[in-house]
């Protein structure tokens, strides 16, 4: 069971506060330290302003050694597709192999207005297009050219160059989508990522997967499912409380829609979701300035998962 620490640097981070959460994540035995790809906070000021997520991981890949690094997910709107292979090929390489890459499609049209990013009406084609893409640059031999013909983009005679470090970096997509995002999935991911989804929802839309996995004719566990969902844990109910205000939320509310309670609550919790087929979780933590909350569970819930 994979805990992955999961952030939201545009509600308002520093890159010193990142890389000290990233070190924490390491030191305390988490697989992974991940963050989101927005430029726009979405509540309160935002200060001290946003963060790029490649120039982050790129900081991150220098200055950690074990955990994991990516996206949950990068925005397809924000980068040309050959830019951003190149880009993720430099981190990978940067970090020693420890890159993994979530592409969604956009979706938060304000930020886009906020700092004049064009923002498409047909986002879903355009990220099979980036998909098809940033591969095809990744898997041409080194040596030969690729080239693309589509409808939103076009690749010619390219040397396909940098490569990653990795032979096959791992792609995530991800989302609710009944039939595409399934279908997506089981021709480009190794893994399958659900946001803040109940464990009913989660359920269904884990079996759409595997039945696109089947009909793609891959075999239905094929691929890594996973859940991401917020966390506020504490040692007694005044803790929990006071990790629910700092976020903004209400106990039972987050109790409701993530992970929320005693250690031993979102042990359960999480093992409802593995009983579905999840075997790893990003923990979205909100309060960048909350190590103790890293501790605790690393210590308390990480411990009771094995």
């Amino acid at each position: 069971m994979d805990l992955r620490i999961f952030t939201e640097p545009q509600q308002g981070a520093s890159y010193d506060t990142l890389l000290s959460v990233a070190k924490a994540t390491e030191e305390l035995g988490f697989d992974a330290f991940f963050r989101s790809d927005h430029y726009l906070t979405m509540g309160g000021d935002g200060l001290p302003g946003p963060t790029d997520a490649w120039i982050t991981l790129a900081g991150l890949a220098r200055e950690t050694s074990r955990i994991k690094l990516g996206t949950l997910m990068t925005a397809g709107t924000f980068r040309l597709p050959g830019v951003l292979a190149i880009q993720v090929a430099q981190v990978d390489q940067m970090s020693g192999g420890r890159v993994e890459f979530g592409l969604g499609a956009g979706w938060y049209e304000a930020e886009h207005t906020a700092y004049g990013i064009p923002f498409p009406k047909e986002k879903f084609g355009r990220l099979e297009e980036q998909l098809a893409v940033i591969t095809g640059l990744w898997g041409t031999p080194v040596g030969q050219t690729f080239d693309y013909d589509g409808t939103f983009y076009q690749v010619k005679d390219s040397p396909a160059l940098a490569k990653p470090a990795q032979s096959s970096l791992p792609v995530i997509i991800g989302g609710m989508g009944a039939k595409r995002t399934p279908e997506l999935a089981a021709r480009y991911a190794a893994e399958f990522n659900i946001p803040f989804a109940s464990v009913e929802d989660s359920g269904r839309q884990f079996e759409r997967v595997r039945e696109a996995l089947r009909s793609a004719g891959r075999a239905a566990d094929d691929i890594v499912l996973s859940n991401a969902l917020v966390v506020a844990v504490g040692k007694d109910d005044a803790e929990v409380r006071r990790r629910a205000a700092a976020i903004g939320r209400e106990v039972d509310e987050l109790k409701a829609n993530g992970l929320a309670g005693s250690p031993a609550e979102v042990v359960d919790k999480i093992g409802r979701y593995a009983e579905l087929g999840a075997t790893r979780f990003y923990l979205q933590v909100l309060d960048l300035k909350d190590l103790d909350h890293l501790e605790l569970i690393s210590a308390q819930v990480q411990s009771q998962l094995g």
